[in-house]
């Protein structure tokens, strides 16, 4: 089973407050949407989450967000995962890579993370502008490669941003159209999809027919 959620910020109560996830099971994997925050400043704190992370009984997999630390991510080895590349943080902790997509519980799993952080007015994918750019252009690549690869259908979509025609119905100051809003845009519009869900904008909403904001709500995808 496939469970989804949003931004956790490094907020270990966020697991211990909400009983869904004493609902997730050994062989499940919980997806969240960007903003994972465990991997910010690796205090003894943000260590020892990390560590009880770990001890789930269920696959934790998460994609980048606007307040994700690039260089401390990148430190973790690279590691073919369920059909795509990622980075394994521990045994069931995965970092999910841009462009990338997973076979997860026989569903065909696309991951897009990134986000402009308009607090610092910087995209969130690297501080430096120029590696920015780069890493951006190779995840396009990438993008582009494993559409073809799954003939552009795909079971579902995770990103932390969402595509820029959905702007309209998610009634919030927080979205600032953005270049990852515009690659998300061509994902929805070329890609064959039964959900997508997003975290970035901290409100649980489901926008009809296939789209949910998520952040509290941990939603299951049995489709």
């Amino acid at each position: 089973m496939i469970w989804i959620t949003g931004d956790k910020h490094g907020q270990i109560e966020s697991f211990l407050n909400n009983s869904v996830y004493r609902k997730i099971k050994k062989s499940d994997t919980l997806l969240i949407c960007g903003d994972f925050g465990f991997l910010w400043n690796e205090s003894k704190e943000e260590m020892r989450n990390l560590k009880w992370l770990a001890k789930r009984k269920f696959k934790i997999a998460f994609i980048e967000g606007c307040n994700d630390n690039q260089q401390i991510l990148l430190k973790y080895p690279l590691a073919n995962w369920n059909g795509g590349r990622a980075r394994l943080i521990f045994e069931n902790v995965i970092h999910l890579l841009n462009g990338e997509f997973y076979y997860i519980d026989n569903k065909k799993v696309l991951a897009f993370g990134g986000g402009f952080n308009t607090n610092i007015g910087k995209n969130a994918f690297n501080n430096d502008e120029l590696s920015q750019k780069m890493s951006l252009v190779t995840q396009i690549d990438t993008l582009i490669g494993n559409m073809k690869k799954a003939n552009q259908s795909f079971d579902l979509i995770i990103s932390h941003e969402a595509p820029k025609a959905i702007a309209p119905c998610l009634e919030t100051s927080e979205f600032h159209c953005n270049c990852i809003n515009n690659i998300l845009e061509e994902i929805r519009t070329h890609a064959k999809f039964q959900e997508w869900f997003f975290g970035k904008y901290h409100i649980d909403k489901t926008i009809p027919p296939k789209y949910h904001a998520v952040f509290d709500d941990v939603l299951r995808f049995d489709k």
